[in-house]
């Protein structure tokens, strides 16, 4: 058995992308129970500094690709490097985060090495599978687990015959985490030239580029204000809006408020949103559908504000506020004020 590769996608500010991180610290603990390495991919132009940001994640060896023509992202070049580096390596599980980069480049290095991929997963296990007809049994496969038919039910996706088991992990739905006090281990700096196919991977030139600031990011936020049908209307989302200026919070939503037109898309949080971990997480009008719960019951404290006793969401509430949004919000802005320095 070969080792476990995650591919890691760098930022604007040259940094490694948070879905990346959050791979790394899955990959450490599957690579523990094959016993097999853990071993990163890097691809870029002026790549600096990545020893200490990926080490400390219980990363055994990085390989770098480095060239001023790799950033910013284009397909070819990228999908050329992977696919013969994997080629070269056979790693027994490729992970990629589930991003507009890795949605774009992991279909082409499977579809390039004939192998099976699960796109947006939202967890992976190691375990076995028995084939009933023959009864031969796969032990140490990938089980690769998401959301299927919209969110209706969890699929479990296996792998068996093929190598690597590949998958785009969705951002958020891993917790990061540092394994090691080492900034230290084995690099590997790849001559890119005998990885490219040839001088047409170049053949798309990027003359312009327009960066702008992502306007919206909850998955940060450690206090979330989130929204559902419940709260009734756009306007009334205004209340969830003061609420969150008030007590240094974001304002997040249910796919039922953004399918309303209530916010917009970017504060959605489930299964076909982001998924979230805040400090503190305050639900309102959300009747708490299995979806919905999947993106945000990892948070830390959970209040639901709901008209309905028996409302899902409130079986996974630290606490619960029977009322209506409009009435209980104000009060809770107006206690704030009244109470805080």
């Amino acid at each position: 058995m070969n080792n476990i590769f995650v591919y890691c996608e760098i930022t604007e500010e040259g940094t490694i992308a948070d879905v990346s991180l959050e791979l790394l610290s899955k990959g450490r603990k599957l690579a523990n129970e094959l016993n097999i390495k853990l071993e990163a991919v890097v691809i870029g132009s002026q790549i600096t500094d990545i020893e200490s940001q990926l080490f400390p994640y219980g990363v055994d060896v990085i390989h770098i690709a480095q060239d001023t023509r790799l950033f910013p992202y284009t397909t070819l070049p990228h999908a050329a490097i992977v696919v013969n580096l994997f080629k070269e390596e056979k790693p027994e599980i490729a992970l990629f985060g589930a991003t507009s980069i890795g949605r774009d480049l992991a279909p082409r290095v499977a579809s390039a090495l004939k192998c099976g991929l699960t796109a947006d997963c939202t967890s992976l296990e190691i375990g076995d599978h028995t084939e009933n007809k023959t009864q031969t049994t796969y032990k140490n496969l990938l089980y690769q687990i998401r959301p299927a038919f919209g969110g209706n039910i969890i699929a479990t996706i296996i792998n068996p015959d093929t190598r690597p088991q590949m998958a785009t992990v969705r951002e958020g739905v891993m917790k990061k985490e540092i394994t090691s006090k080492s900034t230290k281990g084995e690099v590997k700096v790849l001559d890119i030239e005998q990885y490219l196919s040839s001088d047409d991977d170049f053949v798309l030139e990027i003359i312009e580029r327009h960066v702008e600031q992502q306007k919206v990011n909850i998955k940060g936020a450690q206090i979330i204000i989130a929204g559902g049908y419940g709260v009734g209307s756009k306007e009334n989302f205004d209340l969830l809006f003061n609420l969150a200026e008030v007590i240094g919070g974001e304002v997040g939503a249910s796919r039922a408020a953004v399918d309303a037109g209530y916010v917009e898309h970017a504060r959605q949080i489930g299964q076909t949103g982001v998924t979230v971990r805040p400090k503190l997480y305050i639900a309102c009008g959300i009747s708490g559908a299995v979806q919905h719960r999947a993106g945000m019951d990892q948070s830390a404290k959970i209040i639901s504000i709901n008209n309905d006793p028996k409302a899902p969401i409130n079986k996974i509430a630290d606490y619960t506020i029977i009322g209506s949004v409009s009435d209980i919000v104000p009060k809770m802005i107006k206690y704030y004020k009244a109470n805080s320095k």
